[in-house]
């Protein structure tokens, strides 16, 4: 996969969509929001605590921060990785003002302590620490301002049922169709400043894996492509041209991709394969396979999970026969 620099990341950020009206795809979502937040204003309170459950790339922070801008008030971010004891979620709970959007991004990878202190503080806004150990320690409990969490989470099935039953709504993210792709790459096309031909457009946007981060990501390696070589339009030569470069075929699959499904072909001979093994023969970890790289694979039917394990489909020996040509 092709990794984002930091720089890079800072594009992504003048990329986003400020506010729902800017934002592209997810329209049930989009209209589920916008009366959520309406909701809210209309009764002058703090919207509803909300779940972001979909793959990567799918727009869960971006949809966060117009949360908070459309609320009015500042976003605090972290991540649950971040959140690894009850003690850091009471210290970060107890900063809160009024109103405040707390987004915690892969929520799912809390700690089991601070998921059971965030049950009480998101149906009571109260905390109860523990001051001392053994037999003198005493439980207190904590009053903190009224907040909106915001989770987001590519494993919703990860979540305990006490946690997941604690939002008041839940929003399934869905990857985009290729029209809605279109739109994103002519929208960030145009934040950048560039212009790009219709058929251009639709060529990168059938390659973004229905993901709009991977669609914004290979229009700026266009936009360098075309850069460097001098043409002041990113035309779909330009398009091909750059995408043979940097190993990205007509279905968004790149060179990582292809390896996976010539090894189910060749060297595991089209028979199933357990994801430790697979990851040890790519050089990947389990995660990036399951949570990255296989979604997609498996969606576009090139490669299928069963008891025993990964196995390439009949589509994806066809894809690489054809690739090979």
């Amino acid at each position: 996969m092709i990794e984002p620099t930091s720089d890079e990341r800072e594009v992504e950020a003048k990329l986003r969509p400020t506010s729902l009206t800017e934002f592209v795809g997810q329209e049930k979502v989009v209209n589920q929001l916008n009366l959520i937040l309406d909701a809210a204003k209309l009764h002058n309170r703090a919207p509803d605590h909300i779940l972001l459950a979909g793959p990567p790339g799918l727009g869960k922070t971006t949809l966060a921060m117009i949360v908070a801008h459309d609320s009015g008030k500042p976003l605090r971010l972290t991540s649950g990785p971040a959140i690894q004891s009850s003690g850091d979620l009471a210290s970060m709970l107890s900063a809160l003002q009024s109103g405040d959007v707390l987004f915690i991004d892969e929520i799912h990878r809390m700690s089991r302590s601070a998921e059971e202190m965030l049950y009480l503080a998101m149906e009571d806004f109260r905390v109860d620490v523990m001051v001392g150990k053994g037999p003198g320690a005493a439980s207190i409990s904590l009053e903190i301002a009224p907040f909106t969490l915001v989770g987001a989470t590519t494993r919703s099935g990860m979540l305990p049922t006490p946690l997941r039953d604690r939002f008041g709504f839940t929003a399934f993210l869905e990857y985009y169709e290729p029209a809605d792709l279109v739109s994103v790459v002519t929208r960030a096309s145009q934040k950048l400043g560039i212009e790009i031909e219709s058929d251009a457009a639709n060529a990168l946007a059938t390659r973004s894996r229905g993901t709009p981060r991977i669609a914004n990501r290979l229009l700026r390696r266009v936009r360098d492509f075309a850069a460097v070589n001098r043409q002041p339009v990113i035309t779909m030569d330009s398009v091909l041209s750059a995408m043979e470069l940097f190993e990205v075929d007509a279905l968004g699959l790149d060179r990582v991709d292809r390896q996976i499904l010539t090894l189910l072909a060749t060297q595991f001979s089209a028979k199933p394969v357990g994801l430790s093994t697979l990851a040890v023969a790519i050089g990947e970890e389990p995660d990036t396979i399951e949570a990255v790289i296989e979604p997609y694979l498996i969606r576009i039917g090139f490669i299928q999970r069963t008891p025993r394990g990964r196995e390439i489909t009949q589509h994806g020996i066809a894809h690489l026969t054809q690739a090979k040509r």
